[in-house]
C-alpha cells in the first residue's frame, strides 16, 4: 500500500489487514527499522526523507472518512455572499461539494473537479483561472494560471497539499502545482489548510503555505496515542495558526461535544445539524494576514492557556484528551 500511494495512515492499514492500530503500530516500527518504509504522524511513507505525489485515484481512496469530516467542518466557515478561492485535491473537492448549498458565493479555482463540484449549485458563481491541465489532478497550472489571478481579492482561500510541518507550512510535491497554489494564497485576506492527520509532518518538496500565512488548519483528530501529531498541532498553534479538530466514525460520537453544548463565544456554531468542532485557542487569532497578537500560549491540562513554549508529552497527551472531552 505504501509504495503504491506514496502514504498510508495507521488506521487503513489497520482496516486492510483487519488488526488493530497497536499491532500495525509494531509491524510499522519493524519495517522502519529495516529501511523498508519511515513513520510518520499516525501512518508512514516511502523512505528518503520527502513523500511523493500520490495519484488522483489512490487519494481520492485515503482517509475518506477523516476528509468528510473536515469538509463538513470548513464548509461551516463560509458565509453567503462570500467570495473565495479553493485550490485542487480531493479534500477541497469535498468541501466543494458542500459549498454548493451557499447562496450567493463566488468560488475561484484552478480545480476542474471543484468547478464540476459547483456546475449545478443554485446561486453560486464559479470562476475558473486560465492555464494548462494537469491531468494527474485535474488542475489547472501554469504562467496562465497565475497571470489571470494577478489582481483578484478575495476574503478566503481554501487549499490543502501533500504534507503539513510547523518548520515549512503547506507544502507539495509538484513545482507547477505549488506555484499556482502561492498565487491563490496571495488572492486572499485568510488562509485555511484542510490537512488530514496523515499529513502532519510530512515534508514535500516545493513549500506553498508558510506557517505564518496561514490563518486556520482544519484536520481530524489524531489517534490518541498518536503524541508526535499532539506535539506538531501544537507547534502550529504557537505560531498563531487556528486549529479547528473535526471528529470521525465512533471517535466523534464519544468525543465530540452534543449540539446544545457551549463553544467559544468566537467560533459559536449552534445551527441544526452542523458537524461538532473543538478549536484550539490562539495566540493573538489572526483573522486577516500580517496580524499581531500576544506571544506563544498552550493549553493546559486543565483547558485553560498559558504562556510559554511547548510542552512534554504528559501535558500534549492531556491536551489531546482535553480537546476531545470539549
Amino acid at each position: 500500500m505504501v509504495r503504491a500511494n506514496g502514504a498510508v495512515s495507521l488506521r487503513e492499514l489497520a482496516r486492510v489487514v483487519q488488526t488493530s492500530e497497536v499491532t500495525v503500530r509494531r509491524d510499522v516500527r519493524a519495517l522502519e527499522a529495516e529501511g523498508l518504509l519511515d513513520r510518520r504522524h499516525g501512518g508512514a511513507v516511502l523512505p528518503g526523507g520527502f513523500t511523493r505525489e500520490s495519484g488522483f485515484p489512490q487519494k481520492s481512496l485515503s482517509a475518506t472518512a477523516e476528509k468528510t469530516a473536515i469538509a463538513d467542518l470548513a464548509a461551516g466557515l463560509v458565509e453567503e455572499g462570500e467570495a473565495i478561492v479553493v485550490g485542487a485535491g480531493t479534500t477541497t473537492q469535498e468541501l466543494a461539494r458542500r459549498l454548493a448549498r451557499v447562496p450567493g458565493l463566488t468560488v475561484v479555482t484552478n480545480s476542474l473537479l471543484v468547478a464540476q463540484a459547483l456546475a449545478h449549485a443554485n446561486r453560486v458563481e464559479v470562476v475558473m483561472t486560465g492555464g494548462t491541465l494537469r491531468g494527474s489532478n485535474y488542475a489547472l497550472v501554469g504562467s496562465g494560471a497565475e497571470q489571470s489571478l494577478q489582481g483578484l481579492r478575495v476574503s478566503r482561500a481554501f487549499l490543502s497539499g501533500s504534507g503539513l510541518t510547523a518548520e515549512r507550512g503547506l507544502s507539495t510535491s509538484n513545482m507547477l502545482s505549488a506555484s499556482v497554489d502561492r498565487a491563490l494564497v496571495q488572492a486572499a485576506a485568510e488562509v485555511v489548510v484542510l490537512a488530514d492527520h496523515t499529513k502532519l509532518g510530512a515534508d514535500t518538496m516545493f513549500q506553498t503555505v508558510p506557517t505564518d500565512v496561514i490563518t486556520r488548519l482544519v484536520t481530524d483528530e489524531p489517534p490518541t496515542h498518536d503524541d508526535r501529531a499532539a506535539t506538531e498541532l501544537q507547534a502550529l498553534a504557537d505560531q498563531g495558526v487556528q486549529i479547528t479538530v473535526a471528529g470521525t466514525g465512533a471517535s466523534a460520537g464519544a468525543s465530540a461535544p452534543s449540539s446544545a453544548a457551549p463553544v467559544p463565544p468566537a467560533d459559536a456554531d449552534t445551527a441544526p445539524g452542523r458537524p461538532p468542532r473543538r478549536d484550539v485557542p490562539l495566540p493573538g487569532q489572526r483573522r486577516t494576514r500580517g496580524g499581531a497578537g500576544p506571544g506563544p500560549q498552550r493549553l493546559n491540562p486543565g483547558g485553560g492557556l498559558e504562556q510559554g513554549p511547548g510542552t512534554g508529552a504528559v501535558e500534549r497527551n492531556a491536551r489531546m484528551a482535553d480537546l476531545r472531552r470539549r
